[in-house]
């Protein structure tokens, strides 16, 4: 005698009628009632045909909502998310490609092509100096208060 256990206890549902859980029989019931309404309510207006393929397009949504889970979320959960995402508060994503090579070369590749003035061209390299002689300043004033000193023993691993 065979005893199955689920490995996860949170996807055990209990089967109530025929094997399926309440909410699937409900919704089966449901479905089926929807369908014989709409059997003989179409079939003389509409023709035989016709009249099952909308019983078919009526028992639809009860089967979703009865039998369909996604991420774990019953049907009418996803909806309420698809509607939030897509009605409610839509954002508009958009995938613009950045280069941070180009960012960070923008001037030099500009100072290459010619597309910048001289003014902005010496405006450039002052204030590159600046920054070289602030660095160079900190290194210093570091060294000097003994911050960045190398010791020679523990430079050997």
């Amino acid at each position: 005698m065979a005893v199955r256990v689920n490995k996860d206890i949170k996807e055990y549902k209990e089967n109530m009628f025929f094997g399926l859980t309440l909410r699937q029989f409900i919704f089966s019931v449901l479905g089926c009632a929807v369908a014989l309404f709409l059997y003989f309510a179409l079939k003389d207006k509409l023709g035989l045909e016709v009249a099952t393929w909308v019983c078919v397009l009526g028992v639809a949504p009860f089967a979703a909502l009865g039998f369909l889970r996604y991420n774990g979320m019953p049907a009418e959960q996803v909806f309420i998310a698809w509607l939030k995402t897509r009605w409610i508060n839509p954002r508009k994503y958009l995938s613009q490609p950045s280069s941070c090579y180009y960012e960070v070369m923008a001037e030099s590749i500009a100072m290459r092509q010619g597309s910048l003035s001289k003014r902005e061209l010496k405006a450039i390299r002052r204030r590159d100096k600046r920054q070289a002689k602030g660095e160079a300043r900190k290194r210093d004033s570091k060294l000097r208060r003994g911050g960045d000193s190398i010791d020679k023993d523990t430079e050997d691993y």
